[in-house]
């Protein structure tokens, strides 16, 4: 179950630094639905605090990244916090993406995904 989350934070690594990327550019992101991705990136949502979300993201899946990096209790409970609070993050972001937005940004769908696998991987890690 390790090596699959550390799979699954790659990925959410990968699209948290694509869409990083995209917001430092000014580039609109590739996407599948016309202009849902860039309605919820161009968003007075796209930033907490002057960050953007997708670069909260990328230091959200590096930091249970760097938490896969030891397989001990204490990892296993750190990897499931970090999981749990994107999770949760993540839902957040949902709810405002389809009731404030009104736009659906696949890459930010996809992330989701991500982190509802990465919170049920590391609960799992935890059960005895």
């Amino acid at each position: 179950m390790r090596r699959l989350s550390i799979g699954v934070t790659l990925v959410g690594l990968a699209i948290a630094g694509y869409l990083t990327v995209v917001h430092y550019a000014g580039a609109e992101p590739v996407c599948a639905i016309a202009h849902g991705c860039s309605t919820v990136q161009e968003s007075a949502y796209a930033e907490l605090a002057g960050i953007p979300v997708a670069l909260l993201g990328l230091l959200g899946y590096a930091a249970v990244l760097a938490s896969l990096a030891r397989d001990g209790e204490r990892a296993r409970t750190v990897t499931a916090a970090l999981a749990f609070a994107g999770f949760g993050f993540s839902a957040w972001l949902t709810y405002v993406e389809v009731f404030e937005i009104n736009a659906i940004c696949v890459w930010c769908v996809a992330s989701a995904v991500c982190m509802t696998a990465l919170a049920g991987l590391s609960a799992a890690r935890l059960a005895p």
